[in-house]
């Protein structure tokens, strides 16, 4: 059973992109905790499925609706067939053109190195084409179906998850560094074509952070050990840190925050630090990062 709206000033529809573990839960909950109802995208096997259903179970506990799909957010005829979804959704609920918030937190890409002397081991044309498409491409495909199709229209928030990796050199991270850069590039298009359409798009570049995408990252118990002793805040972001983030920036009264990269991250980014892992002592990894 549905409750009253939360008194925040947030309404609607969020739709999340990677929502079945790291930024994509925390975000999910907390638009969730303040009346938005939650359309999910996620890509999970048979093992990691119970923590979606727990996910979509707090939500619906919170009085609020939650559809999750399980596709490959990346697939152009999977998206479609979720916007359709959302669509048929939305209109039979009545509420047509009332998605509010997309965050785009999409991590699923190959970490292999540019240069090997084994060249089985060296990134792939194919696997380079993967993880900018993933992580970077795939945003603006979301938006512009979102658009055309008016589920988002004049006060709409577009987020998408960045890092400090897309502008520093960690092992076996270019392809991945290279999606980040490029998804950078997007939101600073999508912001000045959006803009006069009334939605905003903003980059969250978020602090490091323990989730199941860090971990697969060749060194990352360094970079963690790394980050809690340099950043000046004592200690590693959170989800909840960048959730607390987003929600407020989806409040109406952002509405001229656009094109920027956002950071949340306790101070870290102002602090250099150096690990094993972006000197290339840690060893290479070449199974993709989810």
């Amino acid at each position: 059973m549905r409750t009253e709206r939360h008194s925040s000033g947030l309404e609607g529809w969020a739709l999340i992109l990677g929502a079945s573990s790291g930024f994509g839960e925390g975000v999910a909950l907390a638009l969730a905790r303040e009346g938005m109802d939650i359309f999910g995208v996620h890509l999970d096997r048979k093992a990691t499925l119970p923590n979606v259903e727990r996910i979509a179970a707090e939500v619906k506990q919170m009085g609020r609706e939650a559809v999750f799909f399980n596709v490959n957010a990346s697939d152009p005829e999977r998206r479609r067939e979720v916007l359709d979804q959302m669509e048929k959704t939305l209109a039979d609920r009545g509420e047509p053109s009332s998605v509010k918030v997309l965050l785009h937190s999409l991590a699923f890409g190959a970490l292999k190195p540019f240069i090997s002397f084994s060249p089985k081991e060296a990134i792939t044309p194919a696997q380079m084409d993967m993880t900018l498409d993933v992580m970077g491409h795939s945003l603006v495909y979301w938006v512009q179906e979102l658009v055309a199709r008016k589920l988002m229209i004049r006060g709409g928030r577009v987020f998408a998850m960045t890092s400090s990796g897309g502008t520093r050199v960690w092992a076996a991270y270019g392809a991945v560094s290279a999606a980040k850069a490029a998804l950078e590039s997007h939101l600073r298009q999508l912001a000045m074509e959006l803009a006069p359409l009334g939605i905003t798009a903003n980059g969250i570049r978020a602090g490091v952070t323990d989730t199941p995408a860090l971990r697969k990252i060749p060194g990352s118990e360094s970079i963690k050990q790394a980050a809690i002793e340099g950043n000046p805040s004592g200690r590693l972001t959170t989800p909840e840190d960048v959730a607390s983030a987003i929600v407020a920036l989806s409040r109406p009264e952002t509405y001229w925050m656009t094109g920027n990269v956002i950071g949340v991250d306790g101070g870290e980014d102002i602090v250099a630090f150096a690990t094993s892992s972006e000197t290339g002592a840690a060893a290479d990894r070449s199974e993709p990062v989810r």
